[in-house]
């Protein structure tokens, strides 16, 4: 069973397991702790779900231990609390507030907005634990947070996660770094440095993110640190994780939301969505759909093929979830989504080119036709350079619950089909016989991804905990390629590659945790994993070049372990020591006019180890919350996607580095309704060991690795007499100067730049209609230095923020 955890709401402590009819006695120790903290502590140990411990407060100083049943528990601890509870069903409890108090009782203190430092369970660890008793770096973002702060996807939820960033390519174009983990900017070939998971499945491999828009999200996770041992390839920098809403067995529920927006020089921007769930057969079977189709206005004009807001981005999609209990000990969630993305153009400019009044004059002609003209910036590309990026996904994940413990099975396929087009005239400078007044690339991926994934644990009491995993995968990809030159005419394909990739991989995993008392524990884990690649391709390229046939393979594998070490103090403050590695395995080049040295034909495995020292600690009645963490990384045989002269990619390793990291999220609640939240990064890299190979000069530091990022995020919440609240949010985040890539001799600097949003939201039980401005300050600065890789080592491209842009949102949920 799913956990689901709504910060300032309702916190969901769920693990795999269910009450008995006949009320077993349960083994329970719990510390003391608050009213809040105790629960969940009970929902862990006895394996239940208990929903709504907010309502207890911050407050209460409770403990117990021995064997009690579940009723027996809650009674002992509750007793005095301004809060009970209700038995929903075998496996849920709901805690709700006090009945209010007669008139002759003593008048109850004001309510106050419900705290932004909640008690927080993540289960991204394939067993749920509490955030603060966590011995890793993790951060949640609830459901609620994520609707307040208008994060429709990833790159608006970055700066509210410590550590987190993401590059600017474009829509459905960019990729994850956290920690500084950083093989560059470019996508290619070598697999992501962080693995995306919807739910409980994987659904990147070397692909840019899928950029799944956050429609009826319960919560964003995310891990940081490398997660070889529970996650294998793939998460050597951590794990993103978007957990979706389930279908709710007891009562419907519905809501929907609308929003229209104006950037200045730009068009409009607009978006609907809504959902809807449905118990078809109550307490046993359930059905939640959503749907969304949005417009993000283009703000770009481009002189040459005399359209203004050329880069418009229109996405759209889906979701069908079926919950099925079948009894107390089992149940099944299955999950359909899909999403279409399509961007009509990049968002990169030239540094050379600025507004002209030529570009002035066609934004005045496209003013009549609907833009409202007067873009920042314009280009002079001759081709718009499209991209699309088509996501569908299918899952099921069975859970059997025992008083023992639980056990997962998940079953998941990904088809990703996702392509691009750029101008790349430039290229036609090595194919002298043929006429190139302009040329296109056009470069597609189809990537089928079948993923099984067994999951067998321990339930939450006694002092040795464990997990026990099998996992397979098979991916198949087909990605051909063409470059064609047009003339007067005349026109001629001088490029095509058709390349296949078949992937294997096979892992058995596990971890055990033991209490060695007065609050240490020890835990140890690991992964021993083998990944099979076989690559052919099939080139057919113009004179002076010819035609050749490429067939390889390549198998990796091995052992990455984990072991943590942890002490949690009586008050509930938490220490911790971890040692954890990630890796990547390897692979094979294919593209290029001329054939392949032999020194790059395949590239070899990667591998980094993280050593972390940290804390989580509580203060001043649960509002004051501080997590930080301290970690060295070591990095060998970086592998790094890169671009030949040509402007068609391969991958190499690149070196070695070292990264050294301090990071910290701080959240403090006001008594009056003002809630804060600080996270930041600092961390400085060293390139060492560079490849003998490597034609051009290294760059000493991780290229995409700002020393420093870090975001803020201030609400302030105050209620309008009694049916209406008012809330106002602002948050900023900053991200620090970086180089593009490891190639020092074409590595322009890029970063130094703040984003900021401010909002205001009024609401009630029903509706809530807010207000926004995102870049007030009109800020243009370059936040990703790269957009066409045949033009990149000629011209200087910038890739500004979008300008400042007003919105409304009107939303409702019944």
């Amino acid at each position: 069973m799913s956990l689901q955890t709504v910060v300032g709401g309702v916190a969901l402590a769920c693990v795999a397991g269910r009450a008995e009819a006949a009320d077993p006695r349960l083994r329970v120790h719990i510390p003391q702790r608050s009213y809040a903290e105790a629960l969940i502590d009970l929902a862990l140990q006895a394996n239940v779900s208990i929903l709504g411990t907010a309502a207890c407060g911050p407050g209460g100083q409770v403990e117990l231990s021995g064997r009690f049943t579940l009723k027996e528990a809650l009674d002992r601890l509750l007793a005095g609390a301004p809060c009970d509870y209700r038995v929903v069903d075998a496996g849920t409890v709901r805690i709700t507030r006090l009945r209010p108090r007669l008139r002759d009782e003593p008048e109850a203190p004001a309510e106050q907005p419900p705290p932004l430092v909640s008690e927080v369970v993540i289960t991204a660890t394939k067993r749920p634990v509490a955030l603060e008793r966590l011995p890793a770096g993790a951060s949640v973002l609830p459901r609620d947070q994520i609707e307040a702060t208008g994060a429709t996807d990833v790159s608006g939820a970055v700066g509210q996660l410590a550590g987190m960033l993401t590059t600017n390519l474009g829509p459905g174009r960019n990729k994850l770094l956290v920690r500084g983990v950083s093989d560059g900017a470019f996508t290619g070939r070598t697999r992501s440095t962080v693995s995306t998971y919807l739910d409980d499945a994987p659904i990147n491999y070397n692909a840019p993110d899928p950029d799944l828009r956050l429609v009826d999200v319960d919560r964003l996770e995310a891990l940081r640190g490398p997660q070889g041992a529970l996650y294998g390839s793939g998460s050597i920098g951590g794990v993103y994780r978007i957990v979706t809403r389930k279908p709710d067995l007891q009562q419907p529920e519905m809501g929907a939301s609308a929003s229209l927006a104006t950037t200045r020089g730009g068009s409009t921007s607009r978006a609907l969505d809504g959902y809807l769930s449905v118990p078809v057969i109550k307490d046993h079977l359930g059905v939640r759909l959503v749907a969304y189709d949005e417009v993000q206005g283009g703000y770009l004009d481009d002189v040459n093929l005399r359209i203004t807001n050329v880069d418009q981005t229109r996405r759209s999609g889906g979701r069908l979830a079926v919950r099925v209990r079948f009894d107390s000990h089992w149940s099944l969630d299955t999950l359909a989504a899909s999403q279409h993305l399509r961007s009509d153009d990049t968002q990169y400019v030239t540094a050379a080119m600025t507004s002209s009044p030529r570009s002035l004059a066609i934004a005045a002609e496209a003013g009549a036709s609907g833009g409202t003209g007067g873009a920042p910036d314009d280009r002079r590309n001759r081709v718009q350079e499209t991209h699309n990026n088509d996501f569908s996904y299918a899952g099921a994940t069975l859970t059997g619950e025992f008083s023992w413990g639980a056990v997962t099975s998940s079953t998941s396929y990904v088809h990703h089909v996702f392509s691009s087009q750029y101008e790349g005239t430039d290229a036609g400078l090595n194919f002298p016989a043929i006429a190139t007044d302009l040329g296109v690339y056009f470069e597609k991926a189809r990537i089928n991804l079948l993923v099984e994934d067994v999951v067998v644990r321990s339930a939450g009491a006694g002092p040795f905990q464990w997990l026990l995993g099998v996992y397979g995968a098979r991916s198949l990809e087909k990605s051909p390629s063409t470059l064609d030159f047009l003339a007067p005419g005349s026109s001629a394909t001088a490029y095509d590659e058709n390349r296949k990739n078949r992937l294997f991989e096979y892992a058995l995993y596990g971890e055990g945790s033991y209490q060695l008392g007065d609050g240490w524990t020890v835990t140890v884990g690991g992964r021993a994993f083998e990944s099979r690649v076989h690559t052919t391709a099939d080139l057919t390229i113009s004179s002076p070049f010819g035609p050749r046939t490429f067939d390889g393979r390549r198998n990796s594998k091995g052992f990455s372990p984990k072991i943590t070490l942890q002490r949690e103090f009586a008050n509930g403050d938490l220490v911790y020591a971890l040692v954890s590695e990630g890796f990547r395995p390897g692979g094979l080049n294919t593209s290029g006019f001329q054939p392949i040295r032999s020194t790059r034909v395949d590239f070899a495995p990667d591998r980094l180890r993280n050593y972390e020292l940290g804390a989580k600690f509580r203060r001043l009645d649960n509002r004051l919350s501080v997590r930080v963490a301290a970690y060295y990384d070591d990095w060998s045989n970086i592998q790094s996607d890169r671009y030949r002269p040509s402007g068609l990619a391969y991958t190499a390793n690149v070196g070695d580095a070292r990264i050294l990291g301090l990071e910290g999220e701080v959240g403090y609640d006001l008594p009056f309704g003002l809630s804060l939240r600080l996270n930041g990064l600092l961390t400085d890299s060293k390139v060492r060991h560079p490849n003998p190979d490597f034609d051009q000069p290294v760059t000493p530091e991780l290229p995409g690795a700002p020393k420093t990022s870090g975001g803020l995020l201030v609400v302030y919440r105050r209620p309008i007499g009694s049916a209406l609240t008012l809330r106002l949010i602002g948050e900023g985040s900053y991200v620090g100067r970086s180089v593009l890539s490891f190639d020092s001799t074409a590595s322009p600097p890029m970063g130094h730049y703040l984003r900021a949003r401010l909002s205001a939201e009024l609401s009630n039980q029903t509706w809530r209609l807010a207000a926004y401005v995102s870049n007030p300050l009109d800020d243009s600065s370059d936040t990703f230095a790269y957009g066409n890789p045949f033009s990149f080592g000629s011209v200087r491209q910038l890739t500004p923020q979008r300008p400042r842009t007003v919105g409304v949102r009107l939303s409702a949920a019944f």
